[in-house]
């Protein structure tokens, strides 16, 4: 366990492309994906990042971690998903607005070619064998059907698996916590699918959690977002951030009114301990991940907590 008192010093930042919206198909979508691509200028063997976003929220909102993974030499593919229309909850496509997300993930992954080719100066660049999944919120949830947590039925039996093998990694921030009891008769109504089962959730996972995070979808308080960690086999680490809200900090970007915690302090220690676990989950550096731990130091005013198990 580690104390969080400021973040490490930056690493050294390339220029940034960002292009968008870059349509991909998806002819049982019933309209195309929209995505946003953020890359370095320069370098090969570029490891990508596909971002899922919060409920609502489109592929243009997280800027602070895309423009940061990418400055750091990550492809970051951020999708908008269906529900950034607004639809009502008697659409008929709302029912399956979740299944349909995890969908827009793989979509991505499936047209990795049409996404290089669409990025001036990206293709042949990229590194298909290094590829992480993110994700806020709604967001998380969506990610980690692809490192294997699966949706409860409402038999009470875990759907089937959409993991899926070309994904190494994952970072879970605010990961919503299991469903049944635990749900907000609110969220039991409109959001039946938070009823995630994570004991497949094999595939290395960082998870991130505010500790003031109390959610109007649980009747239980802000621990509710670390059930990923305590529950899952592949989730090995999780960051605390201390007074942190479900906007950790700002990370959905400068000007969004959703955050009510507003710290750059808090999006910087996000967006070093983040970048940290990928490069080191995605083998790109065995001691970053050690480093960033290291570096964090016990004062009488810490920003945040790494646990380990």
């Amino acid at each position: 366990m580690s104390d969080i008192t400021s973040p490490p010093a930056a690493d050294p930042t390339a220029p940034v492309v960002s292009v968008a919206p870059i349509r991909l198909a998806a002819p049982d979508r019933g309209q195309d994906l929209l995505v946003r691509v953020s890359a370095p200028t320069s370098g090969r063997d570029l490891p990508v990042v596909v971002f899922s976003h919060g409920m609502t929220l489109t592929m243009d909102d997280y800027a602070p971690l895309a423009g940061f993974w990418a400055s750091r030499g990550f492809v970051v593919i951020q999708p908008t998903h269906l529900d950034s229309l607004g639809l009502p909850p008697d659409d008929r496509l709302t029912p399956h607005l979740w299944r349909i997300r995890t969908d827009d993930l793989t979509g991505v992954l499936d047209q990795l070619d049409a996404v290089e080719a669409a990025v001036p100066g990206l293709a042949g660049r990229v590194d298909r064998d290094r590829i992480a999944v993110a994700g806020h919120s709604w967001g998380a949830q969506t990610a980690s059907t692809l490192v294997g947590a699966r949706v409860v039925d409402a038999d009470g039996t875990p759907g089937e698996s959409m993991a899926d093998p070309r994904v190494m990694a994952a970072v879970l921030l605010c990961l919503p916590g299991t469903g049944g009891e635990d749900l907000s008769p609110m969220a039991a109504q409109y959001f039946p699918f938070m009823s995630p089962d994570f004991t497949e959730l094999k595939t290395p996972s960082l998870i991130v959690a505010g500790d003031h995070d109390d959610s109007p979808l649980t009747v239980r308080g802000a621990d509710w977002f670390t059930d990923g960690y305590r529950l899952s086999p592949g989730a090995t680490d999780l960051l605390t951030l201390f007074g942190a809200e479900h906007g950790l900090g700002g990370i959905q970007g400068q000007y969004d009114t959703r955050t009510t915690d507003e710290s750059p302090e808090r999006v910087a220690v996000v967006q070093q301990v983040t970048l940290a676990y990928l490069r080191t989950a995605l083998g790109l550096d065995d001691n970053a991940w050690a480093a960033v731990r290291d570096s964090l130091t016990t004062t009488s005013n810490p920003l945040g907590r790494i646990d380990s198990k």
